[in-house]
């Protein structure tokens, strides 16, 4: 056995990150996150391709001086803070908790 495997075999980050719990936290996260971010990047590249392709709708005034680009601009950043508030409430329910666990577990076997 090399060195390197049987540092391998040794070092209790690579037994955390090879566990079923913490494969579990990591699905957990990236089915949270991955579709947030699809949805944002296409929500935001509809808002640019608008902004391009299509003047006359984005330059309509809905009322006063304010167009449709204006409140689509706006709503971008009234998604980033939705998301960053649904995100950091659903970490504290669900993901702190099991990383919180698993931390215990890895000081328990140090």
């Amino acid at each position: 056995m090399s060195n390197e495997a049987q540092l391998r075999q040794d070092d209790p980050n690579i037994a955390l990150q090879e566990s079923p719990e913490f494969a579990e936290l990591r699905a957990k996260f990236r089915r949270f996150v991955f579709p947030l971010t699809i949805a944002f990047l296409a929500w935001y590249f509809l808002y640019v391709l608008l902004a391009v392709l299509a003047h006359d709708f984005m330059g309509t005034r809905v009322f006063g001086n304010i167009t449709w680009g204006l409140i689509l601009g706006l709503l971008q950043f009234v998604s980033t803070f939705a998301i960053t508030i649904a995100y950091a409430r659903w970490a504290d329910r669900e993901l702190d908790p099991a990383a919180d666990a698993l931390a215990k577990k890895m000081e328990a076997h140090s």
